[in-house]
């Protein structure tokens, strides 16, 4: 997203609008529904078509890890302030359900989080932060999990 201006990015509604126009994001059908203003709590849903859908008329799988993919990562950046390096390191699903329908996502960062980041990370090493992320299906009944880890880390002239 080197090419949009930091000062628009800042700003949790024009970051939602300008997700949902991301290429990759629409192509699968995942809509940002809502980001708070402090970015402490982001929603995303994706609804079943033609063309999300996989061989058995389900919700393909890569569209529902990429409906995960930078959130917590944009959040904790947030959150945080200059002084740090924060990159989606890693993720692994694990598929419970078939998804039939319109499915969300609900991020939520909370102060212990920030904290536990914060003092993991007070001298300068770097920490791998683990977060489990629930998609859930028209129900609230959990279809898949998905286990990101968050690499976060100061800067080299903050260490």
């Amino acid at each position: 997203m080197n090419f949009i201006p930091m000062k628009l990015v800042s700003q949790a509604k024009w970051l939602r609008r300008l997700m949902n126009l991301w290429p990759p994001f629409v192509g699968a059908g995942i809509s940002v529904t809502q980001i708070d203003d402090d970015f402490r709590y982001a929603q995303v849903r994706m609804k079943l078509s033609w063309y999300n859908r996989n061989y058995m008329g389900t919700q393909y799988g890569g569209s529902l890890y990429s409906m995960t993919d930078a959130f917590y990562a944009i959040m904790i950046i947030r959150n945080l302030d200059n002084k740090y390096f924060v990159w989606d390191k890693s993720a692994s699903i694990e598929y419970i359900a078939p998804a039939r329908g319109t499915v969300i996502t609900n991020y939520k960062l909370d102060d212990q989080m920030i904290g536990t980041i914060k003092s993991n990370t007070e001298i300068g090493q770097k920490y791998l932060y683990e977060i489990p992320v629930e998609i859930l299906d028209h129900d609230n009944k959990v279809i898949a999990k998905v286990y990101k880890v968050i690499y976060i880390r100061k800067k080299p002239e903050y260490r």
